[in-house]
């Protein structure tokens, strides 16, 4: 018996449900990076918070835990619908077109896959570099203040530099999968449309400009 392959309509919905977790987790991860304007020890208490989350129920780090195994679900099963639907896209037109015309279109629509692959790798790296410290020469296990300000120190500008180009890729990236993700929800009238546009860059922007401010701020002095 044939395996019933998924359809392209269940996959879209997929990748839009999908998509809207991590966003919302994004926005979450954002709001909390704020909290580094309130000084060391607010930050310092917000983190060890997050690790105590579940407490007594759940031993220390579980729900970390769990968020990790949840979100990397979310993105195997993001990853996979889009790669599933571009094969079926290709195959829907095997021939190349002789001449091919100018596509009309953003510079995200144009370049979606990969910043999905650029917003994995950099998921990987901030990890290492924040969470396991690995890529950190100078952290210190317990001091999540301190080593955001050694990481982000003018004498590592590169690392800045790359969390800036990061950080723009994901907005790009985000701005078309949200209004991706409201038009396959069913929002498709024109006003719609314009709407889910708009809302999208919005979003977009304010994700950009609160992830870029705390790099920013350590490279200008302002947290230190």
């Amino acid at each position: 018996m044939q395996r019933k392959k998924p359809s392209s309509i269940g996959l879209k919905i997929l990748m839009a449900v999908t998509g809207i977790l991590l966003v919302l987790f994004l926005y979450a991860h954002m709001i909390g990076n704020l909290k580094i304007f309130f000084g060391e020890t607010p930050f310092d208490h917000y983190a060890h918070w997050l690790r105590t989350i579940g407490n007594p129920v759940l031993p220390n780090q579980w729900y970390l835990w769990i968020q990790r195994g949840g979100l990397t679900i979310a993105v195997i099963g993001h990853i996979v619908a889009a790669t599933i639907l571009y094969g079926r896209a290709r195959k829907a037109r095997p021939v190349k077109y002789a001449h091919r015309p100018k596509v009309q279109g953003s510079y995200a629509a144009r370049t979606m896959r990969w910043g999905g692959v650029i917003v994995v790798l950099f998921v990987i790296y901030h990890i290492l570099d924040l969470s396991t410290l690995t890529l950190n020469p100078n952290a210190q296990s317990g001091k999540p203040y301190a080593n955001i300000v050694a990481d982000f120190a003018p004498s590592r500008w590169y690392v800045t530099l790359f969390y800036t180009l990061a950080i723009v890729a994901i907005g790009f990236h985000l701005r078309h999968g949200l209004f991706s993700a409201v038009r396959t929800l069913g929002q498709q009238t024109a006003r719609g449309e314009r709407l889910a546009r708009t809302t999208a860059l919005v979003l977009s922007l304010v994700l950009v400009v609160g992830y870029l401010s705390v790099p920013f701020a350590v490279l200008t002095g302002l947290v230190g």
